[in-house]
């Protein structure tokens, strides 16, 4: 499991999604122009439940290493729903002229990267294994004749 690269780079999306959880998003000025810090997660709790499911996919990815199509197609759906997490920020982002957005607001397209990386590493994981099986399959064949 530790040696495949699509590991570590699931390993990477999980801590990226765990900071979203943890941390702001973007700030909103009072009208006396202090600064408040509101957690998007609060704020919007559609927000919270992706990031949750999100999560929850990532961690499944992640321990279901034995079976490497549902692997590829967890990471693959995963990076779907970052992809659409960051359109909505984009879409927030240009939409409100209040919030002052902080450089976390990238993570889902980081996100979304990583998890496709991550199924490609699959893929290329059971090419491999296909191949091998073939190998083996013709090497029996051959040596019944």
């Amino acid at each position: 499991m530790w040696q495949r690269i699509q590991t570590l780079y699931l390993m990477i999306s999980t801590a990226l999604v765990i900071t979203l959880l943890a941390g702001t998003a973007y700030t909103v000025a009072n009208p006396d122009g202090l600064e408040k810090v509101s957690y998007l997660q609060l704020q919007r709790p559609y927000f919270a439940i992706l990031l949750s499911i999100l999560a929850c996919m990532i961690v499944l990815a992640l321990i279901v290493y034995k079976h490497r199509i549902l692997q590829m197609r967890l990471a693959a759906l995963s990076a779907i729903v970052a992809l659409g997490m960051q359109i909505w920020l984009a879409w927030m982002y240009f939409t409100f002229q209040g919030p002052v957005f902080k450089w976390t607001v990238i993570f889902p397209l980081v996100i979304c990267i990583c998890n496709l990386l991550a199924a490609r590493g699959c893929f290329q994981d059971q090419l491999m294994v296909e191949s091998a099986y073939r190998v083996r399959e013709r090497r029996k064949r051959n040596k019944k004749k």
